[in-house]
């Protein structure tokens, strides 16, 4: 009786401990050799696996292996399909409008800075809102935007008719107000429409270049003094059942490695992995095209009607698109 009841007992202590070991999925759109998997995502889940004792492992599904398109992978989280996603709001147009303050144009230097004030704002204004069916891990921004393009842009006039591929609804718009023809692409299909000359011309941050090789496919990369042109929002975002069901000290290495903090830290290294890329092209012979603060200036004035645009819009949806603007410039300066 006594050896069935130790049994019963051991039993009941393995079960207890297998029920806590927890394997989580996480699904992104980028190569694993790139530098946000490489240096960002596994980092972070390097850590967790440590501080968890082995009690959390997380596999990493780069490149969309789980299958898919980037802009699916915010449903995949939400649906429970895998556990854990890195992705962009902006590429599901409209979920998350409250995010794309930080996307306007002009009003980023400094992906760090930034990063804290969205997940202030978040925490102030989007929680139970644009990301009430999902559990934020991280949110930041990168750092500042880049016009990549197979002739040379730097006068607005050069813009016209180029097809330029943008990544998100605001960034399409500014575009398409300063005389391009914007063309929606997730990060992944760059290449081969730069190469089969689908679209002429790119926007993304240098620390991406290097993954998708853009250096090699257009010889001219446009960058604007102080303010950036533009910057995208990005979430890593977590199954809010999967981390409900979770014991409340898996739950605790978790919040420990997520938030303010991860998210500053996020924006920062994807700011810090632009050099790389960039003297990469410098080393090739591009042509790197810095525009002066005077020829800036004539780019922010034409950009303030997307702002203006944008802010009207936010308005007419009663999401006080002035309040917003103004709050998120208070809280980036405040960084």
């Amino acid at each position: 009786m006594a050896a069935a009841v130790s049994a019963i007992g051991l039993a009941g202590a393995t079960s207890t401990t297998f029920a806590q070991e927890v394997t989580l999925r996480l699904h992104q759109f980028l190569p694993a050799q790139a530098n946000v998997p490489k240096n960002i995502l596994d980092p972070w889940a390097d850590k967790i696996e440590q501080e968890s004792g082995g009690r959390i492992k997380i596999e990493r599904y780069p490149a969309m292996q789980l299958g898919g398109k980037p802009p699916e992978l915010m449903d995949q989280v939400i649906d429970g399909v895998v556990d854990i996603v890195w992705t962009l709001p902006g590429y599901t147009p409209g979920r998350f409008p409250r995010t794309e303050v930080f996307e306007l144009p002009f009003t980023m230097n400094d992906a760090e800075t930034t990063s804290r004030a969205y997940w202030k704002l978040a925490e102030e204004t989007m929680m139970d809102q644009d990301f009430a069916p999902i559990k934020p891990l991280g949110l930041w921004v990168h750092g500042p935007g880049v016009i990549h393009s197979s002739q040379p842009i730097d006068e607005l006039s050069d813009l016209n008719g180029v097809k330029l591929r943008a990544p998100t609804r605001v960034t399409n718009k500014l575009f398409s107000n300063l005389g391009a023809t914007p063309i929606g692409l997730p990060v992944p299909a760059i290449p081969e429409a730069l190469s089969k000359g689908v679209v002429d011309a790119t926007v993304i941050p240098w620390e991406v270049v290097g993954a998708l090789k853009v250096s090699e496919l257009v010889k001219n990369h446009t960058e604007f003094p102080e303010e950036a042109i533009y910057t995208s929002t990005f979430v890593l975002a977590m199954n809010k059942e999967k981390y409900e069901s979770l014991p409340d000290d898996l739950k605790a290495v978790i919040d420990s490695n997520s938030g303010l903090e991860f998210s500053a830290f996020a924006g920062k290294k994807m700011q810090e992995d632009d050099a790389g890329p960039r003297q990469a092209a410098i080393d090739m012979g591009n042509n790197i095209i810095e525009l002066t603060p005077e020829q800036a200036a004539k780019w922010k004035e034409a950009a303030q009607g997307t702002i203006d645009a944008w802010i009207a819009e936010m308005d007419e949806k009663g999401l006080d698109g002035a309040g917003l603007f103004k709050r998120a410039q208070e809280l980036t300066a405040s960084n």
